[in-house]
């Protein structure tokens, strides 16, 4: 009996070794896959600057949106480059993309799809055939999305949130991924429709334009008042977006940043005892939980845009405005006052202490 003990000893150390040997190559293999779709979002990044001068920081949360799997709203004032930065975006991606141009006329089949009534000529047969509409894409713009009513806008609901639409009692599902970037010019306010705040939540990122700086302006002159445009070139197809959104959800968070991000989400409710005196002043509604998925979400993707497979506080912080800034609402003193979200939102990040370094 001992000597068969003896000689199956060696033969259960070669088969613990070989099993770690292999999961060295399968961990290596994995990083060495990360490394290159990390390559890939990088070379996204830089096939779009080739067309867009300056807006580092918004290129960044869409890229960032794209990767958590949410969608994004791009609010600014007319000729800051909105639509061209999703077409471009769109080419880059190797994607289907579409755009719809909201107005106040636009009908919800417009957007979703509608049924037709078609004959058969040979038998005078009458059947009921769906024809999609350009939500059925993976790429959707929609632009100037507060020109047209609710009811329309509503027609989105279920597309952004649960990837299809329901049409005849049946479920139609949408291509993955699917990715919807709306805009919005925040001055004209005559005939326009504020996005209700239930489609609002929908958007996972609300990203704010700015002007250009004096350098980037004057770049822009030379950029786009030639011959020549810039040839972009796809870097991104739809397979290689997917294993990205996948390994964003595998990125760890400590349970420390989870508190973090839940206690960023609860500062925002005036009913909270965590609210600060600015909140319980001009806050009517907080964030909900939507709110700190999002956080989360988009804190693993900026996390993995860096090259680390592990959350900070920082990345957190880093994408709360744009994640809380469309979330929490105003009451009508704030507005007297000129008191915007952003002007909620800032001082909450130096009010909600974040957990201590080497704790992350």
């Amino acid at each position: 009996m001992a000597a068969a003990v003896h000689r199956s000893a060696p033969s259960e150390g070669r088969s613990a070794a070989s099993e770690r040997s292999r999961e060295v190559r399968s961990l290596s293999t994995a990083e060495k896959e990360i490394e290159a779709l990390l390559g890939d979002a990088a070379a996204l990044r830089a096939q779009v600057q080739r067309r867009i001068v300056g807006q580092e920081r918004v290129l960044e949360e869409v890229i960032i949106a794209l990767l958590a799997g949410g969608h994004a709203l791009l609010v600014g004032v007319p000729g800051l480059a909105k639509t061209l930065l999703v077409r471009t975006l769109a080419q880059a991606l190797e994607l289907e993309f579409k755009r719809v141009q909201f107005t106040p006329d636009l009908m919800p089949g417009d957007i979703t799809g509608t049924e037709v009534i078609e004959e058969d000529r040979s038998t005078g047969r009458r059947a009921a055939r769906f024809i999609h509409g350009p939500v059925f894409t993976q790429v959707l713009l929609a632009d100037e999305i507060n020109r047209t009513p609710p009811k329309t806008q509503a027609a989105l609901l279920e597309a952004m949130q649960e990837g299809r639409v329901t049409a005849g009692g049946e479920d139609l599902e949408l291509p993955k991924p699917f990715f919807v970037l709306a805009t919005q010019n925040p001055i004209e306010q005559e005939g326009t429709y504020p996005l209700p705040e239930a489609q609002l939540d929908r958007f996972m990122l609300d990203i704010r334009l700015d002007y250009p700086s004096a350098d980037e302006e004057v770049e822009i002159l030379r950029a786009t008042t030639g011959t020549a445009d810039a040839d972009i070139r796809p870097v991104l197809d739809a397979e290689r977006v997917l294993t990205l959104q996948r390994c964003v959800r595998e990125v760890p968070v400590a349970d420390n940043v989870f508190r973090y991000a839940a206690s960023l989400v609860r500062a925002t409710r005036p009913g909270d005892a965590a609210a600060v005196d600015d909140v319980k002043r001009w806050v009517r509604w907080g964030a909900g939980p939507r709110a700190g998925q999002a956080l989360i979400l988009g804190a693993k993707a900026r996390a993995l845009l860096a090259g680390r497979f592990h959350v900070t506080p920082d990345d957190v912080r880093r994408v709360a405005l744009p994640v809380l800034r469309h979330r929490v609402l105003v009451n009508f003193h704030a507005e007297a006052e000129g008191v915007s979200t952003d002007d909620v939102v800032a001082p909450l990040l130096q009010a909600v202490e974040p957990p201590r370094s080497g704790l992350a």
